[in-house]
């Protein structure tokens, strides 16, 4: 069943969860777009098949907040704001190790093996690399059972595995990660049954239809994210105060 934090007649905002595709999969297991529809036809039944457009991405073992269209108006609307970078997408990350600086800046060149399904780092220049910018800040550390710190990223580009890669590239390779995470991939300390621990937690775009700006946000869930759940909190309440304050431009705008 989808859970739905927003639906209107142009728009339905979602909370994916980890280990589901975000869109439309070749196998028999449920995918966000086919849940949609299904959610769209028995709520408001019609003739033909619901329209989904898919306006970004998250990596399956990823879940948080999405966005999808419910009409080819609304699909282009976000589309361009995807594309001209006023869609904001924000991340939490746990990653292993110890950070440098509080916030920083990655900007690097990812090319993608389709074959294996993975991405990484080279040099700029490289046939087929793609530039890679994000922006992290530390919101809490802890050195139990081992280096680990809570991050929340930005994304200014959309790139294969962007945030996992980039981030593994740079020694601190996120919590759960099988693929880039070597601890994990191995097994180790009975790690391997983790899921990575990187959650959407905050989506913001320009509505397609009334012209406002609308931010959605939400929690991840899982132990390693409740090891900093004071740190979460105290987000949690910057989040309702920005919440409030973009509400009460709007209405003043309206």
């Amino acid at each position: 069943m989808v859970e739905i934090l927003y639906e209107d007649k142009d728009i339905i905002v979602v909370k994916k969860p980890a280990g589901m595709e975000a869109q439309s999969s070749s196998s028999f297991a449920p995918d966000m777009v086919s849940e949609i529809k299904k959610h769209i036809h028995n709520s408001y039944p019609m003739k033909g098949e619901p329209y989904v457009g898919v306006i970004h991405r998250l990596d399956k073992p990823v879940g948080g907040i999405m966005v999808y269209a419910k009409n080819k108006k609304a699909a282009a609307s976000l589309s361009r704001q995807v594309q001209d970078g006023s869609v904001r997408k924000i991340y939490l990350a746990v990653v292993c190790g110890r950070t440098v600086d509080n916030v920083e800046n990655f900007v690097d060149y990812l090319l993608k093996d389709s074959k294996k399904n993975m991405s990484k780092i080279v040099e700029k220049g490289t046939t087929g690399a793609k530039r890679a910018e994000l922006r992290y800040r530390v919101v809490d550390k802890t050195e139990a059972p081992q280096p680990l710190a809570l991050v929340e990223v930005e994304l200014f580009t959309g790139r294969h595995h962007q945030i996992r890669v980039q981030f593994a590239g740079h020694g601190l390779p996120l919590w759960g990660d099988r693929r880039y995470n070597p601890a994990f991939a191995a097994g180790e300390k009975g790690q391997q049954g983790e899921s990575v621990a990187l959650y959407a937690s905050r989506l913001s775009f320009v509505h397609p239809s009334t012209g406002r700006h609308v931010v959605f946000q939400a929690e991840p869930q899982g132990e390693i994210f409740r090891r900093f759940a004071e740190a979460m909190g105290q987000m949690r309440d910057v989040g309702r105060q920005t919440a409030v304050m973009a509400e009460n431009g709007l209405n003043q705008n309206t």
